[in-house]
């Protein structure tokens, strides 16, 4: 199982996925997943990426299989699992890279290309909530609620305005299970941290090609609420899909993947012009 030990006693697990041709140099590509979830949330992004590039998909610290989980008393910072990936995309001797990132991974990886843009090549934010993400005032219930229930149950009753009312009853199944398996500490931590962040400053900061996919019904906010921080990234754009989910990268894979795919080329072809 591949391991980065990203400080002592933290192990970051990570899968990658290349099956470009053997006799050339693909770029990489870091893919950093949202809240409650992990690396296995990128399933259907697979087939279509790692024909074209090395795919790099990781457990931010306190998901999936990387180890410990996080103490809910823990001072969580969106700093942390971006240090985590540097050191990690370090010690696979990968100097620059795309990154896509859903759901809060987007909220992270705003403030990621913001702090490392000599390494970020593309930014690709996939049903990521507005850069100020203000749940203070559902923090006291929220706690309660997991710490007496559990995530499941949470992850059940929330997951009709994540995935949206066309995803299939099985595969909506397999997602409140996936994220049901989430350390119950590291969510606390989580939810007790996050409202204190506001990446608003880091916008204006982000230097390279950014595509922000959402939903005409995305219950993050209205495309105009998310047309107006998107324009705060210089050489950004808007894609829109029709829908309802917010969890786009869930609802709508693989059109999300090919309009990725899409986006990274048409940058690489306009840097060669």
């Amino acid at each position: 199982m591949p391991i980065a030990r990203t400080e002592p006693g933290v192990e970051i697990h990570y899968e990658i996925n290349d099956y470009t041709d053997p006799w050339t140099q693909p770029e990489a590509v870091l893919m950093m997943h949202g809240n409650l979830e992990c690396s296995a949330s990128w399933y259907a992004w697979v087939p279509v990426l790692a024909r074209h590039f090395k795919v790099i998909r990781p457990d931010m610290r306190g998901y999936g299989q990387s180890k410990p989980a996080v103490p809910a008393d823990y001072p969580w910072t969106i700093d942390l699992p971006i240090d985590d990936f540097i050191k990690l995309m370090d010690q696979l001797g990968i100097q620059k890279f795309h990154l896509i990132a859903a759901k809060i991974g987007g909220f992270i990886a705003r403030r990621f290309a913001a702090r490392f843009p000599d390494r970020v090549l593309t930014l690709t934010l996939l049903g990521t909530p507005p850069p100020i993400y203000d749940t203070a005032a559902r923090v006291e219930s929220l706690t309660k609620d997991i710490s007496e229930n559990g995530i499941e149950p949470w992850a059940r009753r929330t997951m009709a305005g994540r995935l949206g009312k066309d995803f299939p009853p099985e595969g909506t199944e397999w997602w409140i299970k996936m994220m049901g398996r989430t350390p119950v500490s590291s969510q606390l931590c989580f939810v007790r941290n996050i409202p204190k962040e506001d990446i608003t400053p880091d916008l204006p900061r982000i230097k390279c090609p950014t595509l922000v996919i959402t939903t005409e019904g995305s219950g993050l906010g209205s495309v105009e609420v998310m047309r107006k921080w998107q324009q705060m990234i210089p050489n950004s754009r808007l894609l829109v899909l029709p829908g309802d989910s917010y969890h786009v990268a869930a609802s709508d894979a693989e059109r999300c993947a090919r309009e990725t795919l899409k986006f990274i080329q048409s940058t690489r072809a306009s840097a060669k012009a």
